[in-house]
């Protein structure tokens, strides 16, 4: 049994949907998959994916990105609060799973989060560039701290070691701590740091004493271990990013001997 890793799939995009579809139907039939976030913000696409997935792999875990809580395009009374209850709704219905899991040997634990500018504060030009500022719609004006606070909050109840004393596997859409970022990303001269992650995230990464945390957001593939965690990203991407994502599955575990 094998444990696979990828986000950033955006099935928007004709020719990342056929990658998924172009997918064995028979080689992962034993294995496991962690999306790590960012399918689409069209519901349709979510549900038609998840369930292309769910019929590849044994099981599926998936946690919502950024993107997926976009609401603009398509109803101004729905709030991205309302729309992630909406998508784990989805999953649940394509067969995915957005709850810890724990078997023998090993748990795989998601982890939802938002970023809480614990990166840097953004710039008038990110403010005026980044989507979610136009496409996600909080709550009674709801800022992003309260947003992490809120998702940060939600994982309460699987943030512990427990009895389990196999491996653990945590995985999140956005970025745990700001090392795992490269030196400098500044597409169009814009720093995107400060909407990346949240430095919150970690401290639940290390309750949980994972020795792998999969994450996804920045389209920068990576693999860096620090303080005893291997910190791994395998996103898709969009078409147009071949020089840093690596447009396969990334296997992270493999179980022997059982």
């Amino acid at each position: 049994m094998r444990i696979f890793a990828i986000s950033d799939v955006h099935v928007d995009f004709p020719v990342n949907a056929k990658w998924i579809d172009d997918l064995s139907r028979h080689d992962f039939q034993e294995d496991m998959l962690i999306l790590a976030g960012d399918v689409s913000d069209d519901l349709r696409l979510v549900h038609q994916c998840l369930s292309s997935l769910s019929k590849r792999f044994r099981k599926v875990f998936f946690v919502p990105g950024n993107h997926d809580l976009w609401v603009a395009r398509f109803d101004s009374a729905l709030t991205s609060l309302d729309k992630f209850e909406h998508v784990l709704r989805v999953a649940d219905e394509s067969g995915v799973s957005t709850r810890r899991h724990d078997e023998p040997g090993f748990s795989i634990v998601p982890l939802l989060s938002w970023y809480d500018y614990s990166f840097g504060e953004p710039s008038d030009a990110l403010r005026a560039a980044w989507m979610d500022f136009v496409a996600c719609r909080w709550p009674d004006g709801m800022d992003v701290r309260e947003v992490t606070t809120h998702f940060l909050a939600r994982n309460s109840g699987c943030v512990s070691r427990g009895q389990q004393r196999g491996m653990v596997i945590t995985f999140s859409h956005f970025l745990p701590r700001g090392d795992l970022l490269p030196a400098r990303m500044l597409p169009n001269g814009i720093d995107l740091h400060p909407v990346l992650g949240t430095d919150r995230l970690d401290a639940q990464v290390r309750a949980l004493e994972a020795s792998i945390h999969v994450y996804g957001h920045s389209h920068v593939n990576r693999d860096l271990s620090i303080d005893g965690v291997t910190y791994i990203n395998n996103a898709l991407g969009y078409p147009r990013e071949t020089g840093f994502t690596s447009k396969m599955l990334r296997c992270v575990y493999e179980e022997t001997g059982r």
